[in-house]
């Protein structure tokens, strides 16, 4: 347990501008001290000073969002030497009635810190936080293209019949370069007019977007490529996938075992029994992303891979339903890639095989 190795542990509640510190006793749970930060050089070297002042001995930190509003702390934390773990945000389950209290909120990560029994360590490899950047950069560039597409077909519903006629029944790419070519003329009526330069705007809206799509996806591929090149030689597995589990994964030790990968993945099995029928049912909770990544191979896989669409009939067959089968295949697949990732960083990857899956 975390008592038996620290004297002290420093909670965190992280926000955009101010961070509240908490100094909790190891062995008992008491607080000692709090202290509100600003989230710049000075206030961390505050941190860093209220932490030797009434933590001197043997301590860790237990911060929250250390990848989002805590990363900046977490940076300088580890550049001093200092030990971080990261704690996980409460979830409020009725935010109107939910009272917020930040120094409460840094005690309780760091109870929370002395509670488990085993801890994830910050995100802290450079290749993973450029992938960060560029994963949600494209992530957002491809839901405003995909808004931009259904705006564009929106109007082609609603234009004037000669236009409508030209463009309806027509593919996204097809649709954006008929649209592109569109003139206007002062002799044309207003709303043909005006119907006419909002797809053409829409259209260069959506041109652009889809460049700025595959000019951050062959950055993606290159950084994915030089890193874990092993990643893509595994079946289902294109580089936004393979990114994405880097991202999550981030260094060896970050999880203590595949279990815990899995749990955080939203993988594991949670029980849902009645009666004497064991059975389980998918998590929805966890890493959204990553569980997003893990499904998108595990379909990928079940129409192109025939050791994994084989595996799918088979338990099928045992009496399992499809969705049964589909969070078999993620849980093993959380299996495999974290053993992957943590064991042959730059080696020869395992063979590829579907085994038992729990």
């Amino acid at each position: 347990m975390l008592a038996d190795q620290v004297d002290y542990v420093l909670g965190g509640d992280t926000h955009r501008d101010e961070h509240t510190i908490a100094a909790v006793i190891a062995a008992t749970g008491g607080v000692i001290a709090t202290r509100t930060i600003t989230t710049k050089e000075r206030g961390y070297q505050a941190a860093l000073r209220f932490a030797r002042r009434h933590a001197p001995g043997r301590r860790i930190w237990a911060l929250e969002g250390t990848g989002s509003y805590g990363a900046g702390l977490t940076r300088f934390l580890l550049a001093q030497g200092e030990r971080v773990i990261e704690v996980d945000r409460p979830i409020k389950h009725d935010q109107r009635t939910a009272a917020k209290d930040d120094e409460l909120d840094a005690i309780r990560a760091a109870r929370t810190a002395l509670a488990r029994a085993k801890h994830a360590t910050p995100r802290s490899d450079p290749a993973a936080d450029a992938l960060t950047t560029l994963v949600t950069t494209r992530g957002g560039a491809v839901t405003a293209r995909t808004a931009a597409i259904n705006q564009l077909r929106a109007l082609v519903v609603v234009a004037p019949e000669t236009l409508r006629t030209k463009l309806r029944d027509r593919s996204a790419d097809d649709l954006v370069t008929r649209c592109l070519r569109l003139r206007t003329t002062t002799a044309q009526p207003a709303n043909q007019r005006s119907v006419t330069i909002a797809m053409r705007s829409l259209a260069t809206r959506i041109r652009t977007l889809t460049r700025e799509q595959q000019t951050l996806a062959r950055e993606i591929t290159r950084i994915v490529a030089g890193t874990a090149p092993f990643l893509l030689a595994e079946p289902g597995v294109g580089p936004i996938t393979a990114a994405q589990l880097l991202i999550s994964w981030s260094h060896p030790g970050r999880f203590a075992s595949e279990a815990r990968f899995a749990r955080i993945a939203g993988a594991a099995p949670i029980p849902a029994s009645s009666g004497l029928t064991p059975r389980y049912r998918l998590d929805r909770g966890g890493d959204r992303q990553r569980n997003r990544a893990l499904h998108t191979i595990a379909l990928s896989r079940s129409t192109r891979h025939p050791p994994t669409r084989a595996y799918l009939d088979r338990r099928i067959s045992e009496g399992k339903t499809r969705r049964e089968a589909v969070r078999l295949l993620k849980r093993y697949l959380a299996r495999h890639f974290w053993r992957l990732l943590e064991h042959t960083p730059t080696g020869t990857p395992p063979p590829i095989m579907i085994g038992p899956c729990s």
